[in-house]
């Protein structure tokens, strides 16, 4: 017989097999073809119409949260435990690869059941390391390679652009490489695509390569960050068609669902999402993206002992609540902190921002700075804190190892935007951004942070006490460091 618990357990001492895609209970659809410039893209099948609170197989996926599956299965986590009774009470992330019973209730619109790429696969992390984009580029013939731009202070080549792009969102540069190459042919066509917006993105504000690379990796963040967390339950096409993701679908593959909904008809989205489409893309660029699974985010994911990124024993003000991390979407993983006096515009100020935690740099750049946990000199590894707004006078710089509460920097306006001096965190784990709504708690001094209706609101709580996240700076703003 079955025990939910042992398995549970050896899941946690095995270190667990990746996990492979789920077929589920498929009702195959009559096999139609819709023409899409030439190309045609075969219906899938479809779920059943299960009965309310009837009791589905599943495999537990990379990063899985109770919360989550919960959304992802129309139920609740009440539920979810009360069919997986051996599920430990303070258990965050599920153990990849965990036989479950999930109590499930049918919602009209599913979507596709097809997986593009397992999630460990999307992230900037341990599977990105052995990548060297630069080189890669330069072995196709496609059009990518030749391309440059000059970007900030520099000209850049378009494998560089890639990277920038890949290290700032932490997304995969295989994914971008394939996205490029879905679209525009980048790594099989000489001949680079017309017009200033290769990704079909028009708009002004996000012109050229590294624009409308920036605006995709935005949108697919969006899309794995809220399927990740149970925010995202629906997919509204430019038609108005409504698309519900499968239940047992991958963040990743959710999150290029989201993105060809965006901007793609019915048609050239089913050719997009599915065998045929930036699947087949990396499959032909990569290699068969399951071969090559790993479980990024283990069982439990516990977050280390964080402090304020300011000087024990300082009072600053929470001036930003839960909001992007990086970009202007999800996820909403960073906090925004200031030094009350520097509260209101964008001047500069004596205070210093500390490490939160023991560490060492492995990033520094204009408004930048990344102290990486584990140390091992990879932020694509273990924790990562990601400092923005630092001022580029007195910024700690690459390879320096700080204990917690040695000084980082100066808070500043450098870097993205700011409308005052402040210094903007934001954790990771194994390249993938942590949301604050998740399970895994951003636990300051003990100051648990919560989300509020819109980003940047939100409170930090710790026992009876609140901080409610303002700009204004009064004494309902502000919190002090250390326990």
């Amino acid at each position: 017989m079955f025990d939910p618990k042992r398995t549970f357990l050896l899941l946690i001492l095995l270190g667990l097999a990746a996990c492979q895609p789920q077929a589920g209970d498929l009702t195959p659809e009559p096999l139609v073809s819709t023409p899409t410039a030439g190309v045609t893209a075969t219906a899938l099948p479809t779920r059943p119409e299960y009965d309310p609170g009837a009791l589905v197989d599943y495999l537990a996926q990379t990063g899985d949260t109770l919360p989550a599956l919960a959304s992802h299965f129309n139920t609740t986590v009440q539920e979810i435990r009360d069919a997986n009774p051996d599920i430990p009470a303070d258990a965050t992330t599920m153990p990849p690869g965990m036989p479950m019973k999930i109590p499930i209730y049918y919602l009209p619109f599913w979507g596709t059941s097809f997986q593009i790429i397992p999630d460990s696969q999307f992230i900037n992390g341990p599977s990105a390391i052995p990548f060297d984009t630069r080189a890669y580029v330069a072995s196709h013939p496609g059009w990518l390679k030749d391309y440059s731009t000059y970007l900030t202070d520099a000209i850049r080549s378009g494998a560089e652009i890639v990277d920038i792009v890949a290290t700032n969102y932490s997304i995969s540069p295989r994914v971008l490489l394939a996205l490029l190459e879905f679209q525009t042919g980048a790594l099989s066509q000489p001949v680079a695509p017309r017009g200033s917006f290769p990704l079909g993105e028009v708009d002004y504000r996000h012109t050229g390569l590294y624009m409308q690379l920036i605006w995709a990796a935005d949108v697919l963040n969006n899309g794995y960050y809220g399927w990740r967390t149970g925010s995202l339950t629906e997919l509204e096409h430019l038609d108005g068609i409504v698309e519900r993701p499968d239940p047992w679908q991958t963040a990743a593959t959710v999150a290029f669902q989201y993105y060809f909904s965006q901007h793609n008809s019915s048609a050239d989205y089913a050719l997009a999402i599915g065998p045929g489409g930036v699947a087949k893309s990396y499959r032909s660029l990569f290699g068969d993206p399951w071969a090559s699974d790993q479980s990024h985010i283990p069982v439990s994911l516990k977050q280390p002992e964080l402090t304020f990124p300011f000087p024990k024993g300082d009072t600053w003000t929470f001036t930003g609540g839960p909001h992007t991390a990086w970009g202007s979407l999800l996820p909403w993983s960073a906090l925004d902190f200031a030094p009350p006096a520097a509260v209101g515009g964008c001047v500069t100020t004596p205070a210093v921002a500390t490490a939160m935690a023991d560490g060492m740099v492995v990033r520094s750049e204009r408004g930048v700075v990344i102290l990486d946990l584990d140390q091992d000199g990879d932020e694509r590894t273990g924790w990562d804190i990601l400092y923005l707004h630092v001022a580029t006078t007195g910024r700690a710089s690459v390879g320096r190892r700080l204990k917690a509460g040695d000084p980082v920097g100066y808070p500043s306006c450098e870097g993205g935007t700011a409308t005052g001096t402040h210094i903007h965190v934001a954790r990771k784990y194994n390249g993938e951004w942590i949301p604050v709504d998740s399970v895994i708690a951003f636990n300051l001094d003990g100051w648990i942070a919560q989300i509020g209706d819109a980003p940047y609101e939100g409170i930090l709580r710790r026992g009876n006490q609140t901080v409610t996240a303002c700009e204004c700076s009064d004494a309902a703003s502000q919190v002090k460091s250390g326990k």
